[in-house]
């Protein structure tokens, strides 16, 4: 990846316009849902003008190449961790969020340099991507000996080891995809798929919604929402086939289950953090989407699942 291969790679010029006609056809339906239907789409529409930012940006980070993009992804996932440290109350213990940090960065490194040894084809150390839960973990359960604590240091090392796993590693996923030999296609579709995803079943649930999906966790969420992005993830990997062309049928199928069905588990999955520790959103960073957190938790099952299930059938690098 970089801007001299972006320029002459067919797929991320595609995506190029994809994006911007998908921004602009956003808009007309939420023109439409206003007035046309009546609809009250105010939350809707902070969050259109939000993207008319983010996803340039997206774009420009992904164009700026392969350490530009994990570098992004590894800031990301600390700004991230930092809303959920936060929110959580860890935030407070030094040793505890420090420790994550630690692994965070070590995530990106991994991410960044090649095998030592000349061991692993092309760039990124992939063992060591792989392994970086081991001693990430292993240093926060090593804590509170070094500290010479027990009270309250169960909790403590619990939410570290959540938000190391859950945001720093499995959200990576994301910036390691940047040394694959299909970034292009890989990285652009899995951010406009999900988000897409999300945006479906925002507008499902709201044109149609009439039954709950979790109503303890996200009341606003409803089956009707859930089967109706579930419907267009799976429509879009044939739409967007030029992504991975030497994907078959199979690989197709389960490229739409994951993206359909992990990217609302991960919004889920933070709603339950949400509601178990009483707050709507996890910063307010992003005007209509709350904070950094709100708005990569959709990807956070989505990359690796997509990431390793690639890697199972084809060499990635």
């Amino acid at each position: 990846m970089s801007p001299q291969i972006a320029l002459h790679d067919p797929v991320f010029r595609a995506y190029l316009w994809i994006v911007p006609f998908s921004l602009i056809v956003s808009g007309a339906l939420l023109a439409l849902l206003k007035w046309g239907l009546k609809k009250e789409i105010s939350s809707m529409w902070r969050t259109y003008c939000s993207w008319l930012i983010m996803a340039p940006l997206a774009l420009v980070v992904v164009f700026a190449g392969r350490i530009p993009t994990i570098l992004g992804v590894t800031l990301l996932a600390i700004f991230g961790f930092k809303e959920f440290a936060r929110a959580s109350g860890l935030y407070r213990d030094w040793w505890m969020t420090g420790a994550v940090y630690a692994g965070i960065v070590t995530v990106g490194a991994a991410s960044l340099m090649s095998h030592p040894h000349g061991e692993e084809p092309g760039s990124g150390w992939y063992g060591f991507f792989v392994a970086t839960p081991v001693f990430a973990i292993a240093l926060i359960l090593l804590i509170p000996i070094l500290r010479n604590r027990a009270r309250d240091e169960l909790q403590r090392m619990s939410l570290a080891i959540v938000g190391f796993v859950y945001i720093g590693w499995m959200f990576g996923h994301l910036g390691f995809l940047a040394n694959t030999n299909d970034a292009y296609g890989f990285i652009c579709y899995i951010v406009f798929a999900t988000e897409l995803n999300d945006v479906a079943a925002f507008t499902f649930g709201r044109l149609f919604g009439r039954h709950p999906l979790r109503s303890k966790i996200s009341p606003s969420k409803t089956w009707e929402g859930a089967l109706g992005a579930l419907a267009v993830s799976m429509l879009l990997p044939w739409l967007l086939r030029f992504s991975f062309p030497f994907f078959g049928v199979w690989q197709l199928v389960l490229t739409g289950l994951i993206v359909g069905i992990g990217g609302q588990l991960g919004d889920l999955s933070i709603s339950v953090i949400k509601r178990d520790i009483g707050t709507k959103d996890m910063g307010g960073t992003i005007p209509g989407h709350g904070g950094i957190l709100d708005r990569i938790d959709s990807l956070i099952y989505v990359a690796p699942l997509f990431m390793h299930m690639a890697n199972y059938y084809y060499r990635l690098r």
